[in-house]
């Protein structure tokens, strides 16, 4: 899962005590008859952000989103935006705008009409706005293009003009409503690229709604996983993939192995645990934790598939697993195997094709040796 490589040194701000938040979310509750859609939701978002929510359906993400936009009330909790209290304000007397997954673009006018409509309504002079509409279109690299009608364009550039339109009125804050969902998945690939950098150079703060989980990572400097209603984990992405702090997180972000088993012992000196579990070689495995555990403690070790080496012979190794082929899925870049042990717990191992070659690397039915360090391994308390 690749993210993006920034052409800056990436902003910080959640880890300067001093640094105020842009966007602050107080205790944000909403219901809809018996269901809480949002439950108790407090949040800070700093300015300049790449922030995404995501998570899947039902999981109060829209919910959010529309309430920053003034699309909903929430039932409490306030929203400030940079300092100010927007909770009651209507959508049109908000620093915010939003761009829809449909694009909402209007098909009778022209591109440069559509990133001029906003300006209109406001009143701006039609040179500002003639100056204006050309700045956008040259942010979005479509400085040609202002004559088309929006059925002239590809998808691609459909997308390009609903964001110039939404930046246009220069918006505080930017809220994306899974702004890629329309696009297949090669130009949206490309698109998560182009967004990064537009949002580098204006500088505007961005929330994004998505449930596709690679999205956000690449695009993302922090997420917010939710799950019925609640924020779950807040991080980077690398932080939430390799650190997840609850089974949901680690089941959702990215594929992974998960150990059940109960801790035999802790050492706070070099911080490994001894867990048992039976689908490994001696019965037990070795990982490291911060804190230590009561003996007896009911624990999920997750172990990422890439962390996983593969032997055709026991290895020396601090965990170590034997079973055989059931399930192969060749990618091109990668293998998935899916490997079952003698008690019938099913390893899922990915293998990188490094040299070239049409074939999986191993069999059905072999019988493959693996391993992973402690380091590779996360605990999580249930």
């Amino acid at each position: 899962m690749a993210l993006v490589t920034r052409s800056t040194a990436p902003l910080e701000p959640w880890k300067d005590p001093s640094a105020q938040p842009f966007l602050r979310i107080e205790g944000i509750t909403k219901t809809f008859g018996k269901v809480y859609a949002c439950d108790d939701i407090s949040l800070d978002v700093y300015r300049g952000e790449f922030f995404a929510l995501l998570g899947g359906s039902g999981s109060g993400k829209s919910t959010l989103l529309r309430i920053l936009a003034g699309l909903e009330t929430p039932d409490r909790g306030r929203v400030l935006i940079d300092g100010v209290d927007v909770t009651a304000l209507p959508p049109y007397r908000r620093p915010v705008n939003m761009m829809f997954q449909s694009y909402a673009l209007f098909p009778h006018m022209t591109v440069a009409q559509n990133i001029a409509f906003g300006l209109k309504q406001d009143g701006m002079s039609a040179g500002e706005i003639r100056d204006r509409v050309q700045q956008m279109l040259e942010l979005v690299q479509m400085p040609q293009l202002g004559a088309r009608k929006p059925s002239q364009l590809s998808g691609g550039q459909r997308q390009r003009v609903a964001l110039a339109r939404a930046l246009a009125k220069q918006p505080k804050l930017l809220l994306l409503d899974e702004p890629l969902g329309a696009l297949d998945k090669r130009l949206r690939e490309r698109t998560q690229f182009e967004l990064v950098n537009i949002q580098e150079r204006v500088g505007t703060t961005f929330v994004m709604v998505t449930h596709d989980q690679e999205e956000a990572m690449t695009m993302s400097s922090r997420i917010a996983v939710m799950d019925a209603g609640r924020i779950v984990q807040v991080s980077t992405p690398a932080a939430l993939y390799e650190y997840p702090a609850t089974r949901f997180v680690a089941e959702f972000i990215g594929g992974i192995n998960l150990f059940e088993g109960r801790v035999l012992s802790s050492n706070p000196d070099n911080g490994l645990m001894r867990i048992a579990c039976n689908a490994v070689a001696g019965g037990a495995l070795l990982a490291r934790h911060a804190d230590p555990l009561p003996e007896g403690t009911a624990v999920s070790v997750a172990v990422r598939p890439e962390k996983i080496d593969v032997h055709e012979s026991r290895p020396q190794a601090d965990n170590v697993a034997t079973g055989k082929v059931r399930d192969i899925a060749y990618l091109g870049d990668v293998s998935i195997y899916h490997v079952e042990t003698e008690t019938g717990v099913v390893i899922r191992v990915q293998e990188t094709h490094v040299e070239r070659s049409s074939e999986p690397h191993y069999d059905w039915n072999e019988t493959l040796w693996l391993s992973w360090p402690a380091s590779g391994a996360v605990v999580l308390a249930t």
